[in-house]
């Protein structure tokens, strides 16, 4: 689904199976189906693969398009999800950030395509560029483009979960303070 606001090249995604003869083939190659601006927080999403297990089943050909159900973080607990954010300039609040401060019981790999982010902790901040990678585990944070460019950043997401000793060093509604739907929950379609 594709809503108005800035954007870059949408990113190509291709899918590859097999034939009736067990042959490598490619499924599907085209642009992400499934992209979203958020214009109130300037941010656009682009959902290129979800699975929802471990380990992830592999038929022939997917049955329908996994990326087409709610931009929800974290991925199921067992799952996977990669996306692309985009991170527009001009949309960070008075508190200095662009997202909501949040934890998921993930661990989420991003990876800055473009641009320069923010990545927002409890005690400091880190400025992140180009090819630089945040292995992000489970903490409180947030993000903040303080640039005037787009910043892109592809974030592969792995259902986790805490250990025991890890709840005993968080406070006790920690858990209760998860997002486990997110800021933009609900289903998205592609665009005819």
């Amino acid at each position: 689904m594709t809503a108005g606001g800035p954007r870059a090249t949408v990113p190509r995604r291709v899918v590859t199976g097999h034939d009736a003869a067990g042959t490598s083939v490619v499924l599907s190659d085209g642009i992400v189906p499934v992209h979203r601006f958020m214009p109130q927080d300037g941010v656009g999403f682009y959902e290129i693969w979800q699975t929802d297990d471990a380990p992830a089943p592999i038929g022939p050909a997917e049955p329908s398009e996994p990326t087409e159900r709610t931009l929800r973080v974290p991925p199921e607990p067992r799952g996977t999800k990669i996306r692309i954010n985009e991170f527009f300039p001009g949309h960070v609040g008075p508190e200095g950030r662009q997202s909501p401060v949040h934890r998921t019981e993930s661990v989420d790999y991003g990876i800055v395509l473009e641009g320069q982010i923010v990545l927002i902790l409890d005690d400091s901040e880190v400025t992140l560029g180009p090819g630089d990678v945040v292995i992000q585990r489970g903490t409180d944070h947030a993000w903040a483009n303080r640039t005037d460019r787009v910043c892109r950043v592809a974030f592969i997401l792995v259902g986790g979960a805490f250990t025991d000793e890890l709840l005993d060093l968080l406070p006790a509604d920690a858990r209760d303070s998860l997002m486990t739907r997110g800021p933009h929950d609900h289903p998205v379609k592609e665009d005819a």
